[in-house]
């Protein structure tokens, strides 16, 4: 996020600095140790937010009401551009050299970048922040497109809250808005929005940018003054709103106005505090937020945040093989933030500090200046344009090679386009069974093949991946499919083909891959799917927390239901990951074909349960019909 201090006419105010460094971090351990306990340091996103809206309206009423907007955002050009040119061009063409699924949608993503989009942008692509299977590289500047939009509209709009009387009255009304954005936030999630929607829209996560501005007007006359002691309170204050953030950081998100809003904006609520303590003039914990190795991390907040994600990114791509969703390593993890820490440094040094001193001009200026000055300033201002221009190339053949989908996502689409072509099969007719020799009235165990007219398949995107492998290896199978599907939809869909006389023999149910299972969903599909039927469940493999658990709850039901079996796609899948798409969950053509093997061996499995089951019956009316021969072997 950006750190938010202007270049002119500026104050430092005691404890941002550090309030600055609780975010960042925050956001980084989230990001780059999953395995970590801060399950929820996205809220840094909204320490942020709230500094900003406090200290830029601060700055502004600084002005006495007379805001000059050509120079107020010409030094918001110079803090913020300077960085992320550098990490756009940069990143680009680092993921042009290493190719592959963080090329998808680079040119949405560099244009979200470029005109201070990326959150609309994302929302218009489908983009999603918590659980997105492509690698998206820029994906945390969404917050920054938050911010940059506030930049450009609040100067205008700020001239309309001074005709308010009072500094309470415009306190007031911003809270007005910041609750209203709030709830809207709440109603969008609660039903059954997007949360994705809900979280990057500025007019649904605005209201930390608001609470922060209600605090500039609050404190502006308390600011301008220094008592010789601030409050006693202070200290435990703003101690008690840090460790609220703590343990709202420690709380995992759910995708329910219990975090969206309510956690949002308790952390909002808690960075307020946590300002107005730190902020008080002669304030002992301002103070204490402001020492050096906060402050150091606060100064280059801004460049720690822009480049820890693609780093993240580039590495898992380069060396795992799949995007940051399929698992980070904690060498990984080691490995960017080191690489962010002295990349952040360097660009704070070399680029970002420069370019606020002397401005755009000045720095172009400076430049040509040493381009005929000494040798050696000479070499370092060529190997400067020479490096800008490889980055901009790297980045224009980048944004040119990006493909249009994810190598999942085109498995998935080759699967529909294959179900779709698909000719209509009947179901098979029951055979009538082969009767023992004559002469021989012992019952022997008669397994018959299986073959794909008898199969219903309902599954998830992974079958519908691997639905071309199916259809090749079992003519004939009836292949419902589609992507996001969960145990949830099993029972509708098991349901509705069962009144159109369409569930054949043999079902195959592959729900496994989006969420955990559903007990009573479950349940409902064994019921449907009945004792005349054999059920196959296929376990699932994704690199997704909730999927052992999965397994282990199918493992379960099959052994609690006679009838019932296991295909261990999880199993036939996990010593071939490199026949999987970037996401490291759906096959391609080759990785269709182990899902195939998985489910024919658990329809094999499946009937054989079923002649065990009939010769048991066999053995029994045998017995009774036959005391005197011997039972067959």
């Amino acid at each position: 996020m950006t750190s938010t201090t202007a270049a002119a006419p500026a104050a430092r105010y005691a404890g941002l600095d550090g309030m600055r460094a609780i975010a960042v971090a925050l956001v980084v351990i989230y990001h780059l140790f999953p395995q970590s306990w801060v399950r929820g340091g996205f809220i840094g996103v909204d320490v942020f937010f709230v500094i900003s809206g406090f200290l830029i309206t601060t700055l502004l009423l600084r002005e006495g009401g007379r805001i000059a907007l050509g120079d107020f955002w010409r030094r918001r050009a110079r803090r913020l551009i300077p960085a992320l040119a550098a990490v756009v061009t940069v990143c680009a063409s680092a993921a042009w050299v290493i190719g592959g699924d963080v090329l998808v949608n680079l040119g949405a993503q560099v244009l979200g970048a470029a005109t201070f989009s990326y959150n609309w942008i994302s929302i218009a692509a489908g983009g999603g922040y918590f659980s997105a299977a492509t690698p998206e590289l820029f994906r945390n500047f969404w917050s920054l497109a938050v911010e940059e939009q506030f930049y450009l509209v609040w100067p205008i709009v700020l001239p309309l809250f001074l005709l308010l009387p009072r500094a309470w009255g415009r306190a007031g009304a911003t809270l007005l808005l910041a609750g209203a954005s709030a709830a809207w936030m709440g109603t969008l999630v609660a039903t059954g929005g997007d949360v994705t929607r809900a979280y990057f829209g500025t007019d649904t996560h605005a209201f930390g940018i608001l609470l922060g501005i209600a605090l500039a007007f609050v404190l502006q006359r308390v600011l301008g003054h220094a008592p010789a002691r601030a409050p006693r309170w202070a200290p435990w204050v703003g101690g008690a709103a840090l460790a609220g953030l703590g343990a709202l950081a420690l709380v995992p998100p759910s995708p329910t106005p219990v975090t969206f809003p309510g956690a949002v904006l308790a952390a909002s609520l808690c960075s307020a505090v946590a300002i107005v303590a730190g902020v008080w003039p002669g304030s002992r914990f301002g103070r204490a937020l402001d020492a050096a190795p906060l402050r150091w991390v606060g100064d280059r907040s801004y460049g720690i945040y822009l480049w820890h994600w693609p780093l993240l990114v580039l590495l898992t791509a380069g060396f795992v093989g799949g995007g940051p969703e399929t698992g980070i390593p904690i060498w990984i993890g080691v490995l960017t933030l080191g690489l962010t820490l002295v990349i952040a440094e360097l660009s704070y040094r070399l680029l970002e500090t420069p370019v606020r001193r002397h401005g755009f001009r000045g720095s172009l200026a400076r430049l040509g200046a040493r381009l005929s000055g000494s040798p050696r300033a000479r070499v370092r201002a060529l190997g400067a344009v020479a490096a800008g221009v490889v980055l901009l190339g790297g980045t224009t053949a980048a944004i040119a090679a990006a493909p249009e989908v994810s190598s999942g996502q085109a498995a998935v689409l080759a699967g529909a386009d294959a179900v779709q072509d698909a000719p209509d099969a009947a179901p098979a007719e029951s055979e009538t069974p082969t009767p023992p020799p004559v002469g021989d009235p012992r019952p022997v165990p008669s397994p018959d093949p299986v073959t794909g007219d008898e199969v219903t398949a309902v599954g998830d995107s992974v079958m519908l991946a691997s639905a071309p492998a199916l259809l090749e290896e079992m003519p004939g199978i009836q292949v419902d499919a589609e992507v996001s599907r969960s145990t949830y939809a099993g029972p509708g869909i098991l349901q509705s083909l069962a009144s159109a006389g369409q569930l054949r023999p043999y079902v195959v149910v592959a729900l496994g891959t989006n969420g955990p299972l559903s007990p009573d969903a479950m349940e409902q599909m064994a019921q449907i799917v009945g004792p005349d039927r054999e059920l196959v469940l296929v376990n699932a493999f994704a690199p997704r927390d909730w999927i052992p658990g999965v397994n282990a709850d199918l493992a379960a039901f099959a052994a609690s239901h006679p009838g019932v079996v296991v295909a261990d796609w999880s199993g036939a899948i996990a010593p071939h990951t490199d026949l999987l798409a970037g996401d490291q969950i759906h096959p391609g053509m080759a990785g269709g074909r182990i899902f195939a093997d998985a489910v024919e061996e658990g329809l094999e499995a499946a009937e054989l349960q079923r002649a065990l089951a009939e010769y048991e019956v066999e053995i029994r009316a045998y017995r009774r019909a036959h005391p005197d021969l011997p039972l067959p072997q």
